[in-house]
């Protein structure tokens, strides 16, 4: 064998090396022209861009920053057939005579219902094919509402612009127009001394300081001055009026900061679970409370607690006295008074006290004495059949709603609220009770305390929701056990919170054991509300429950009609999800961007941040 010499072993690598330095060289320099070559074709812009509005919730300071767009496309190819419509689609505003559009409560629809019982006046929500696909504009002139607690007195006229109430009721203190704005002193045709001292009032008969009393309902709330002063108690009250005559009363309401929802008793019930109100309150509402069976005061007992109080003042109360102003004769008061007290008798409730124009009920706090006492009442009978707590275009009965069974005399049925504050993250008895399937006491606590993270996430993307007094009406259109709205509790908003018909689990009866309030709703139809009703809203995996149900564009621009202009929403879905509701959300010509779950970048849930921007109707001499 021959054997090398280590010199030439040197030169054999050397010349090795020398091979890879050469391919090495020339390969890298293919590479670099072939790029050069490419990138001489291609384009890399540079666009600056800059808020031409203050209303973005997520830009917290005016910028101007600069933002790279890179061009990917290819730039050999076949001419491509158009794009489908639809990318191009934009919905274009709706004619200026729908800026107060009810689409469930339209006056004109209205009439093709009976007048008996005025059941033209409940729901009824137009068929697919009336939906409008545009959005309904704000009327001119505009101006984001008042801050509270300035807002509970005073409102833009251009936001509302109705005097009928101011001419009508213009003894009575309910509104004023002073110059541009409109004037609410706090009357009332049953309190002329004002909300505040009829308040009082109530006050000397039942304990309104206690904490005990938190949840209350206004039926046929007028301007709803009585809500409005009660949450300076720490009483949360819902009112409601119909879209009647007066055309603006629940409207008023509203751009006062006060919750309120477009609503009547007439023949389905109210939509709220059973046991829900720890006070009811009429002041003159005019609802027939003692005909047709007793149904309207049935369901007032229906939907308040054990040992709930009901309030009335107005007729037939203290008749001896008001008859004649009231235009009645003393006989047909009398009678009217009559019928009520046997009612009330027949559901078990006790009259506490009568005191000049007030009269106070109390329902009892369990039914241990109701079903003996059946034997003298013999209506109305105990119901059997349906869930109290539905409430979705449930037919009212003239049954009497039972409640839950009771170990002794003394218990209170359902289980003891605490008082507030403590109600808002105590166990609620629903829950510690087992009758929710799935959910435990840890559970209930892990929830709070989910959302307080995520509302503090919410408040450093978005600062206006930080900002205190920059948003008032806020509403939760998948509310669950009502996380969100608790996480707020401190700031000055109140929150209404929807549990959706299609929800796995009926939860609203837990967020009123709570302290808090809310409805039912169905998004494929929209809400009993009037345009520009909430100045934010929160959509948690609303659109991954409606997949399927109805279109994503007809509950975005249902959301677009209930948003005031420059108000903010926050969706969070999965990504894919998302995607399709931005889209959509450009159509209307929102700002919106899509961030990261707070936990991680990885998560495929998805928070999506937006705002409407301002815009109105145009001058109306104007095309």
């Amino acid at each position: 064998m021959a054997i090398l010499s280590p010199s030439y072993l040197t030169f054999k690598a050397k010349k090795l090396n020398l091979y890879k330095i050469t391919i090495t060289i020339i390969l890298c320099t293919v590479f670099y022209l072939a790029g050069f070559y490419q990138n001489s074709r291609g384009t890399i812009s540079i666009k600056t861009t800059s808020s031409s509005s203050s209303s973005t919730a997520f830009r917290c300071a005016p910028t101007n920053h600069s933002t790279t767009t890179l061009d990917f496309g290819a730039h050999r190819f076949a001419q491509d057939p158009k794009p489908p419509v639809a990318r191009e689609h934009h919905f274009p505003p709706c004619e200026p005579k729908y800026s107060e559009y009810t689409p469930c409560e339209d006056a004109e629809r209205s009439v093709r219902f009976d007048r008996n019982r005025v059941i033209y006046r409940e729901r009824h929500c137009p068929e697919s094919h009336e939906i409008l696909k545009c959005r309904v504009p704000p009327p001119y002139g505009y101006k984001v509402p008042f801050s509270w607690p300035e807002s509970r007195d005073w409102a833009w006229y251009a936001n509302v612009p109705h005097k009928d109430l101011t001419v009508e009721k213009k003894n009575q203190n309910w509104v004023r127009v002073e110059g541009e704005r409109l004037r609410f002193p706090g009357g009332g045709t049953m309190f002329p001394r004002g909300a505040d001292a009829y308040i009082d009032d109530i006050g000397k008969l039942i304990n309104l300081k206690d904490g005990s009393i938190r949840t209350a309902i206004d039926t046929g709330c007028g301007v709803a001055s009585w809500g409005a002063y009660l949450l300076s108690r720490n009483i949360l009250t819902v009112s409601f009026a119909p879209r009647d005559t007066h055309v603006s009363q629940v409207q008023f309401a509203l751009e006062r900061g006060v919750p309120a929802l477009i609503g009547i008793i007439a023949s389905i019930r109210l939509p709220y679970p059973s046991r829900s109100f720890d006070m009811a309150h009429c002041s003159r509402c005019l609802i027939p409370w003692g005909q047709y069976d007793g149904q309207y005061l049935i369901e007032i007992d229906r939907i308040l607690r054990p040992g709930g109080y009901w309030i009335l003042s107005g007729p037939p109360i203290n008749w001896e006295t008001h008859w004649k102003g009231w235009n009645r004769t003393r006989e047909d008061l009398r009678a009217e008074q009559t019928q009520i007290e046997r009612v009330a008798k027949s559901l078990c409730w006790r009259k506490l006290v009568q005191r000049n124009d007030i009269a106070i009920w109390q329902k009892p706090t369990n039914h241990v004495h109701c079903k003996v006492n059946r034997k003298v009442f013999k209506r109305p009978l105990f119901c059997k059949s349906k869930n109290p707590d539905m409430a979705w275009y449930t037919k009212m009965e003239t049954c009497l709603t039972p409640l839950p069974e009771v170990a002794s005399i003394r218990d209170i049925a359902g289980g003891q609220l605490a008082k507030w504050p403590e109600r808002l993250n105590a166990i609620p008895p629903r829950i510690s009770s087992g009758s929710l399937e799935g959910l435990t006491a840890n559970s209930f606590v892990e929830n709070s305390e989910l959302w307080k993270k995520r509302v503090a996430y919410y408040k450093k993307i978005d600062c206006q929701l930080a900002k205190t007094g920059r948003y008032r009406n806020l509403l939760d259109m998948n509310a669950h056990l009502g996380g969100f709205a608790a996480a707020l509790v401190d700031d000055p908003v109140w929150v209404m919170n929807v549990v959706p018909v299609q929800a796995k689990m009926n939860t609203l009866g837990v967020i009123f054991q709570r302290g808090l309030t809310g409805t039912y709703q169905n998004w494929c139809e929209a809400m009993s509300t009037y345009p520009r009703t909430y100045d934010f809203i929160h959509a948690d995996s609303l659109f991954s429950l409606y997949e399927n149900r109805c279109g994503v564009e007809d509950i975005l621009l249902e959301m677009d009609r209930i948003l005031r202009p420059e108000g903010s929403v926050i969706i969070r879905d999965d990504v894919v999800i998302l995607l399709n509701v931005k889209a959509i959300v450009d159509a209307m010509q929102w700002d919106g961007r899509i961030t990261d779950h707070e936990s991680s970048p990885h998560e495929r849930e998805k928070i999506l941040f937006a705002t409407k921007k301002y815009w109105t109707a145009p001058r109306p001499e104007q095309d």
